[in-house]
């Protein structure tokens, strides 16, 4: 095992790490942010695997916390196997995260048709003639709604939760099957007789609540990605609306200018 060290990172403003996260966001726990730091150091190769990384006190004072705070975020890292720590030689990197940031968010029609290479949908439950609770952004609300619940898992990792309402005048025209292995957005667009005339998304970043936590096993208040789709049909009725929750560490948004 190598004992190359990353003690000598160069400083910035305040003792921190150049570069270094700004750990004063609200919402999240600071050892969650400062794990998601530490992370990061050891995807990129700051932190190579098998080097030795800085001692609690060092870090405490790099990031300015407690070491209590460092502590618990290292914590999180030797739970997820990316650490390990050696009695009166220190800790050292023995692994990289698995395969992570990996779920691209499409932004265009047919990427979002396409399900994700490896991917598995878990129907959670089902519920019939239902409102759709909250403001609707787009189109206008048909009568009823059927709701599916579902939870999307890759390599035996939930990443995605959805609440999906159809209607109902169109949800008795989609195979069962089809509940557990197609997209939302080909859920409707492969009804015969429904002409979709537009489709939007809208995301924003949050943090995990009780049920997201649970649903998708990561701590509360992790970071999330939240996704609301509508789609409307040609006389400007919601015939698809999506809430769906992805993990935060496995998704990402590329956006072309041009």
């Amino acid at each position: 095992m190598s004992t190359h060290s990353t003690r000598s990172n160069p400083k910035g403003a305040g003792g921190r790490p150049a570069g270094a996260a700004d750990l004063g966001s609200r919402g999240i726990a600071r050892y969650h942010q400062l794990a998601a730091v530490f992370r990061r150091h050891i995807e990129t190769g700051v932190w190579e695997v098998g080097s030795q990384i800085p001692t609690v006190v060092e870090l405490a004072l790099s990031y300015d916390v407690a070491r209590e705070t460092v502590r618990q975020a290292l914590g999180m890292l030797a739970d997820e196997g990316l650490i390990r720590r050696y009695r009166a030689k220190g800790t050292f990197v023995t692994g990289a995260p698995r395969d992570q940031i990996w779920c691209q968010l499409e932004t265009n029609f047919l990427g979002l048709l396409q399900a994700r290479e490896g991917a598995q949908i878990e129907l959670v439950g089902e519920e019939r003639k239902v409102g759709i609770a909250g403001t609707i952004e787009f189109g206008v609300a048909d009568g009823a709604y059927r709701k599916l619940s579902r939870r999307h898992w890759r390599d035996d990792q939930p990443y995605m939760i959805a609440e999906v309402f159809i209607s109902e005048r169109w949800a008795n025209k989609i195979p069962r099957a089809a509940f557990t292995s197609k997209t939302a957005l080909k859920l409707v667009a492969d009804i015969d007789g429904l002409a979709i005339a537009d489709v939007e998304q809208i995301m924003t970043i949050g943090v995990a609540d009780l049920d997201a936590s649970v649903s998708l096993q990561i701590p509360l208040n992790a970071p999330v990605a939240q996704i609301e789709r509508y789609v409307v049909d040609a006389d400007g009725i919601l015939v698809l609306f999506a809430r769906n929750t992805y993990r935060g560490d496995v998704v990402r948004l590329n956006i072309k200018s041009k």
